[in-house]
C-alpha cells in the first residue's frame, strides 16, 4: 500500500534526512586508505544515536550492522568488518538508514579511496548523474517509468549498465514501502506519481554487465563478472507542480534546466 504524507509528516522526514546527511558526510570524510569498514560503521552508529535516532539497518532481517559497506564489485549489502581495510584506488559504496521520531531516511553514496582510475571516477560520477536525471522526473503527474527510463538512459549514454534485479522503494514510517522504484523502464508507463509520495531513488550502476549474484551469507550482492559498481541514493518527497525535495540532501536547489 502506498501512503501519501502530509506536510507535517514530510517535515518529520526532513529532520530525519538532515541528520542522515550529516552522518554520511562525516563517514565520507573519514574514508581513506587504512581505515576499516567496521570503524566507519561504529562512527555512523554513534552519530545516529547521538542525534537521537536509531539505525534502521541494524537487525533488519538479521543484518548485523548500521552501515552497508560495499567495496568494488560488491553492489550493495556489504557487511562492515575489521578485516576489510580500505585500499588506495578502491571504490566504497556506503548505504545508511535511520529512524528519527518514527520516520525513516535512507541514503547512499560511493567514494573513491585515495586516487582512483579515470574510468572508476566516471563510474561514480555517472551514478550520481543517474540519480539526478531520475529524481528530476519524480513529479506529480509523471510515472514511475519516467524515473527508471531516465536513470538507465544516463548510464547507457556513458557506457555503463544499471542493475535490474534491485530497486529503490517507497519510504516513510517503514524503511521499505510500496512502490518499487526500478532503475529502468519506459517513459509514460507505470504508476502515476502523486503529491505526498516519498521515495528512495537509488541507481546501482555497473562498469560492465549488470547481472548480480548473492554470496552464501545472503547479504553481499556482487556483479557476476567482477566489474565494479557504484551506488547513489536519496530520499525524495514529491511535491505539487514542481520538482521533488531531496530530503537527505538539505538545501539542494534544482537548476531551471534540470
Amino acid at each position: 500500500m502506498i501512503t501519501l504524507k502530509n506536510e507535517a509528516q514530510i517535515e518529520s522526514m526532513r529532520q530525519a534526512g538532515k541528520l542522515l546527511y550529516e552522518v554520511l558526510q562525516a563517514v565520507k570524510a573519514a574514508v581513506q586508505p587504512g581505515v576499516t569498514t567496521l570503524e566507519l560503521n561504529d562512527m555512523a552508529e554513534k552519530l545516529i544515536r547521538d542525534g537521537g535516532a536509531v539505525p534502521s539497518f541494524l537487525g533488519y532481517e538479521g543484518f548485523p550492522a548500521s552501515l552497508c559497506t560495499s567495496i568494488n564489485d560488491v553492489v550493495v549489502h556489504g557487511i562492515p568488518s575489521r578485516e576489510d581495510v580500505l585500499r588506495e584506488g578502491s571504490l566504497l559504496s556506503v548505504d545508511c538508514g535511520l529512524q528519527l521520531h518514527g520516520w525513516q531516511a535512507d541514503s547512499a553514496l560511493t567514494v573513491g579511496v585515495g586516487r582512483i582510475s579515470p574510468v572508476h571516477r566516471k563510474l561514480l560520477e555517472t551514478a550520481e548523474r543517474c540519480f539526478f536525471e531520475g529524481a528530476a522526473r519524480a513529479v506529480a503527474g509523471l510515472r514511475l517509468g519516467d524515473i527508471g527510463a531516465a536513470v538507465e538512459a544516463e548510464a547507457v549514454r556513458n557506457g555503463f549498465t544499471v542493475v535490474h534485479d534491485l530497486s529503490g522503494h517507497g519510504i516513510g514510517r517503514e524503511m521499505h514501502e510500496d512502490p518499487y522504484v526500478y532503475n529502468f523502464g519506459f517513459s509514460g508507463r507505470g504508476l502515476q506519481l502523486r503529491k505526498g509520495m516519498t521515495l528512495a531513488i537509488e541507481p546501482m550502476v555497473c562498469a560492465k554487465d549488470w547481472h548480480v549474484t548473492s554470496d552464501e551469507d545472503g547479504w553481499f550482492v556482487r556483479t557476476c563478472d567482477g566489474g565494479w559498481a557504484a551506488h547513489y541514493e536519496h530520499t525524495v518527497a514529491i511535491l505539487e507542480g514542481r520538482k521533488p525535495e531531496l530530503l537527505t540532501l538539505p538545501g539542494y536547489v534544482w537548476k531551471e534546466d534540470s
